[in-house]
């Protein structure tokens, strides 16, 4: 994270969605200001993470790079555009609790 703070990622947030899902313990969402910008901060994740001995599993988007997804199978990593960010809004997708289940059926939340 602090590469990316580095780079002057914008409103990052590190989501902990263990017990929510089984493909991965943390989300790991942040903004960049241009695609060229989300391009080199997921290319600095890439090369940070293939430092550490932990290549990545995948690596999605790098061309268009309004949303690039690194998969480091433990966290996964969101960069976007903010218009991509906020139209996708991942963050609200996650806040469910882990306990929430479906509305009973005829009940709305």
């Amino acid at each position: 994270m602090s590469k990316l703070d580095d780079m002057k990622a914008k409103d990052m947030l590190l989501l902990d969605v263990r017990g929510k899902t089984s493909i991965t313990d943390y989300l790991l969402i942040a903004s960049g200001t241009s695609t060229r910008h989300v391009k080199a901060m997921s290319d600095e994740v890439v090369v940070t993470a293939k430092a550490a001995q932990l290549p990545p599993l995948g690596v999605e988007g790098e061309r268009e790079a309004e949303w690039v997804l690194v998969d480091l199978g433990d966290m996964v990593v969101h960069l976007m555009l903010p218009k991509t960010r906020e139209f996708y809004q991942l963050e609200r997708l996650w806040e469910v609790p882990a306990s929430a289940g479906p509305a009973p059926a005829g009940e709305s939340s």
